[in-house]
């Protein structure tokens, strides 16, 4: 298993696009006024337009500006979530297809988001 991505939410998305890409350096990969990517060495740093919470379920669904996913990357998505769901974590999304990956999402003990993509083949 490995660090596949880092999503951070942001609350405005060019404020944002400028500081990561022009105050920290780090190389634009895309842009668009929902998503945003940076060719980073290592794991992708994404940072994705944030909404408002209406409860505290939509919390976990649409995490407040400032908040962070971490995505995970594993072989196999079906037995990870096998494993997952024998130890009852909570899961927000069950495994399917997103923008051409499958991908799952479960919840921390503390809340956290975490997104579980598998390898492509």
């Amino acid at each position: 298993m490995r660090l596949n991505y880092a999503i951070v939410f942001v609350s405005d998305m060019k404020r944002s696009t400028a500081f990561y890409r022009d105050v920290l350096g780090l190389p634009l990969r895309f842009e668009s006024p929902g998503w945003t990517e940076f060719a980073t060495e290592g794991a992708t740093l994404a940072l994705h337009a944030s909404e408002p919470a209406t409860d505290e379920g939509a919390a976990a669904a649409h995490p407040r500006a400032g908040g962070c996913r971490p995505g995970l990357q594993v072989p196999d998505l079906d037995q990870f979530h096998t494993r997952m769901v024998g130890h009852n974590v909570p899961c927000l999304q069950q495994p399917k297809q997103v923008f051409g990956a499958r991908v799952a999402q479960y919840l921390d003990p503390d809340g956290l988001a975490i997104s579980v993509g598998e390898e492509r083949r």
